[in-house]
């Protein structure tokens, strides 16, 4: 699966693929759709629906887009410094770092240049807030983590 031999090269690598991917989306969902406007794309399962939000994850912190610039940010420069000096060892740490950074810099791209986060993919069936692309790598990373700290205490052995 890894395509570089420099594990650091690799994680800033997917990073990147990442954040194309997130920022990419969010740009065609715009011009394609625009604001106050939803498009059902799975019937009874997924429409895009572009939406502002000026907080963190779940509309938290609204209007605290200075505060979680600067938080995106050093938590990027953070990501980085680790990648940079510790690459980790663990497939599932390599990948999950890859998903984070990727993910912490697509949405703090858009609190950067825009002043907010775009998010449009909604889930229709359950009342679930609007998320973007960063926002499911942000999570596919706590759940790497998870995984590889489960696989860390399975060779424990007391």
């Amino acid at each position: 699966m890894i395509l570089f031999k420099n594990r650091k090269i690799a994680i800033i690598a997917y990073s990147l693929f990442i954040i194309l991917l997130d920022q990419v989306s969010k740009f065609l969902v715009l011009s394609t759709l625009g604001f106050e406007r939803s498009k059902n794309i799975i019937p009874n399962l997924l429409n895009f629906t572009l939406v502002k939000n000026k907080g963190a994850a779940f509309s938290l912190f609204s209007n605290s887009t200075n505060s979680l610039t600067i938080i995106s940010v050093i938590a990027s420069l953070l990501l980085i410094t680790i990648i940079l000096k510790y690459p980790p060892k663990s497939y599932w740490n390599f990948i999950g770092l890859a998903y984070l950074l990727g993910g912490t810099l697509g949405n703090g791209i858009d609190r950067l240049f825009k002043g907010y986060v775009l998010d449009f993919l909604e889930l229709v069936p359950i009342n679930f807030p609007i998320f973007n692309i960063a926002d499911v790598s942000i999570n596919i990373a706590i759940i790497c983590f998870l995984i590889a700290l489960n696989k860390s205490k399975s060779r424990i052995k007391y």
